[in-house]
């Protein structure tokens, strides 16, 4: 494999479990202030990013290539509000978006046809990922300070499989 392809994969590893590490810090947030239902949803979000990331690296794994597990940050712990920790995890997701791009676009450099075929369920993902994040932070502006419609939009998330 490409040596900086290889980089670009042992970097995202890092990056899905700190996506994940940082939606358990969400998850633990909303568990303080009992919204459960956010919680549910980031926890969901949370196991999500660890398969994402043990996909990585197994196709590493099964290229023959050496994973090396690098440091994960500490996440946020402490949120302005829902919304703002909604926010966030949308900005991460386009983020995300970004790197997986540059992984696609190093293997088009390279011509690894394994890493094309690979990656491209990874770029589909992220589309939904974006659309997922983006909805609740949009439903989220629609509801006014101190109504009701939070504690609803927390019960319907607390539905999510």
């Amino acid at each position: 494999m490409d040596k900086q392809l290889e980089k670009l994969f042992q970097d995202q590893i890092k990056n899905e479990w700190y996506s994940a590490y940082m939606y358990m810090s969400m998850a633990a947030y909303f568990e303080a202030a009992n919204f459960e239902g956010f919680a549910h949803w980031f926890y969901k979000q949370a196991g999500e990013e660890q398969v994402h990331g043990k996909k990585m690296f197994d196709f590493l794994i099964d290229r023959g290539v050496k994973v090396v597990l690098q440091a994960i940050a500490q996440p946020p712990a402490d949120f302005a509000s829902p919304s703002a920790a909604f926010e966030m995890a949308y900005e991460h997701e386009q983020k995300v978006t970004a790197l997986i791009n540059g992984i696609a676009d190093q293997a088009d450099k390279v011509n690894d046809h394994p890493t094309k075929v690979f990656i491209q369920w990874f770029i589909t993902e992220q589309v939904e990922e974006e659309k997922n994040a983006s909805r609740i932070v949009n439903l989220l502006k629609k509801i006014p300070a101190n109504s009701a419609g939070i504690f609803q939009l927390d019960h319907q998330l607390g539905k999510r499989e």
